[in-house]
């Protein structure tokens, strides 16, 4: 076999410029401290770079879309504890009023810390979250919610029916805003089922107490056909019947009218529905019976200037009672909704808690698979970065040994 000069030459350098190749990757992997650092070398880790590097960037966004939403949420929670905290105080003061002879004085020094109430929860409802956006405005959370007209007191709601939602996870989302109208203003007046009050032209000292459904299959029954709107009508010496809203007389599942005879501290029955009451009713005195929720809802404003008027009336202590009775009534309404709102809130944020430490776990565990592939084993590197050198010089000082020779080199 002929072996030339040439193509010794050429296999030597060819040798040594693989070797200063490898060489030069090597040095690289050394000084970056990664094993891929293009595509070509390895095209396969490379595209599970890209992958992990997808999944980790989309749990960083996530992370930080919990943390905006947590924040919000976690504001919420405390203006509506503060809320309920205000509305206990008012609840408290309610009950101070129908439970004590109190004077003219003590009804207006009550009725002026409830417009100081009142205001205060005004001021709640129209809470914001640190970038400034109203808390309980829907989706309209640059709109101050919860407008008060200066004239009569009454407060309108400016917000939406909706809530925001935020993302937290593929296909996950968790709600980071609540409607005001649904906390504050839609409210079932009464016991949230049916409201029992005693007529404004009644001249008797009858108060109407607690009341509640007592029997739901006789309540079913009386509501199948509609909204009930019934009246007592009291007789002499007690004596009362109950009619409709067209005038007829309210019949029970035997068909007979209903009558009876009231005794201070009794209670009437009719239809599932038990009335409890004190005091002596005079003839033609009223109580109503009306379960229309649509007509019979209350905001808690509103509840809250009803108790204030009724304490700045100046009437009698039946009227005042009466009064008082019904709006503590909404008033627990509005306290049931704010508990059930702080409960809403209370699992969102805890469902961010999971998530949050969800993508906590498989950050570690996306970052580990990461570094197996992408970083490099350093002792390694460095070992094949010396073996590799001394490879090279000797590939170079064997070169040019062989470089040096000739033909004439032999012959002589």
């Amino acid at each position: 076999m002929r072996i030339s000069t040439v193509w010794t030459y050429q296999l030597q350098l060819s040798t040594m410029l693989n070797q200063q190749s490898t060489l030069a990757q090597t040095q690289n992997e050394v000084s970056t401290g990664l094993a891929i650092n293009v595509a070509s070398d390895n095209p396969t880790g490379a595209a599970q770079i890209v992958g992990l590097n997808h999944i980790l960037a989309q749990n960083t966004q996530f992370t930080s879309n919990i943390n905006a939403a947590n924040t919000r949420l976690s504001t919420q929670s405390s203006t509506l504890s503060t809320i309920g905290n205000l509305l206990n105080s008012v609840n408290d003061i309610g009950l101070s009023a129908i439970n004590g002879a109190m004077s003219s004085a003590d009804l207006g020094n009550m009725a002026t810390q409830l417009t100081q109430y009142r205001n205060q929860l005004v001021q709640l409802a129209n809470a914001t979250d640190g970038n400034g956006q109203a808390l309980f405005a829907g989706t309209s959370t640059t709109t101050t919610p919860f407008v008060t007209n200066s004239s009569t007191g009454a407060v309108s709601y400016a917000g939406n029916d909706q809530q925001s939602f935020t993302a937290i996870g593929t296909g996950l989302q968790v709600a980071s805003s609540d409607s005001g109208s649904a906390i504050f203003m839609n409210l079932s007046a009464g016991n949230g089922s049916f409201v029992a009050s005693a007529g404004s032209s009644n001249t008797g000292t009858l108060v109407v107490g607690s009341n509640s459904i007592t029997n739901t299959a006789a309540w079913s029954a009386a509501t199948a056909a509609g909204p009930v709107n019934d009246t007592i009508t009291f007789g002499a010496n007690g004596s009362y019947s109950v009619t409709n809203a067209a005038g007829n007389p309210v019949t029970d599942s035997s068909g007979n009218p209903i009558t009876g005879t009231y005794t201070d501290g009794g209670s009437i029955s009719f239809n599932g529905v038990t009335i409890s009451m004190s005091g002596t009713p005079k003839a033609g005195d009223t109580v109503s019976l009306k379960s229309d929720n649509a007509s019979n809802n209350q905001d808690v404003f509103t509840t809250l200037n009803n108790m204030i008027s009724a304490l700045q009336s100046g009437g009698s202590s039946t009227s005042i009672t009466n009064t008082l009775n019904r709006q503590l009534e909404s008033l627990n309404q509005a306290m049931n909704s704010v508990s059930n709102a702080q409960v809403s809130v209370g699992s969102r944020i805890d469902t961010l808690q999971q998530q949050s430490s969800s993508y906590s776990d498989l950050n570690v565990t996306y970052k580990s698979a990461l570094s197996d592939v992408q970083d490099v084993d350093m002792a390694t590197a460095i070992s094949n970065l010396s073996l590799q050198s001394t490879a090279l010089q000797a590939s170079q000082q064997v070169f040019a040994k062989i470089q040096g020779t000739s033909l004439f080199d032999y012959l002589r």
